[in-house]
């Protein structure tokens, strides 16, 4: 009998510890960081700010980030560096806005999701380009105690012919 009550006790003990710790972070006050990130990471594409990029993305090779194209997959710091700088190279006077931004924080506050839609108003080859409604979906780990990008999704709303089949 005694057996089962110590191992309720101790049970109790380690979800009241686990509480503690959950209660102690400050949500909104992480949510407001990754907004300040989400934010910095537009401005450096506005200003084609570099420097600002590789403030914000994870020094790793073991990042990720999918882009528009169906070939578009790059995985490592390396190769989302030469796409960034290739980027930069086509694109002037970017222009984005940012709407629906929706941001979740795991319970222990080191990582987080977002998903956001962007208006992306953009000079390429001497043309105005405008992609309304793309979607930026990403992952957020807290290293060394600063939210960085680990992983990122970029899509373009496209009308997708469906036929019946019979």
């Amino acid at each position: 009998m005694k057996k089962p009550i110590l191992l309720l006790i101790l049970f109790t003990m380690l979800m009241s510890c686990k509480e503690k710790e959950t209660n102690s972070i400050d949500f909104k006050a992480e949510t407001l960081c990754i907004q300040s990130v989400l934010q910095q990471y537009v401005l450096a594409n506005e200003t084609q700010d570099f420097e600002l990029i590789e403030k914000i993305w994870a020094p790793s090779e073991n990042i990720v980030m999918i882009g528009t194209d169906s070939d578009e997959r790059l995985v490592g710091w390396k190769m989302i560096e030469k796409a960034i700088k290739h980027q930069f190279s086509q694109f002037q006077e970017t222009k984005i806005t940012v709407s629906n931004q929706l941001i979740r924080i795991n319970e222990t506050a080191n990582s987080a999701w977002f998903s956001e839609l962007l208006a992306y108003n953009f000079i390429y080859e001497d043309g105005a380009k405008r992609f309304n409604g793309m979607r930026f979906t990403g992952v957020l780990e807290k290293i060394n105690d600063r939210w960085l990008l680990v992983q990122g999704h970029l899509s373009i709303p496209a009308e997708v012919e469906m036929n019946e089949v019979y």
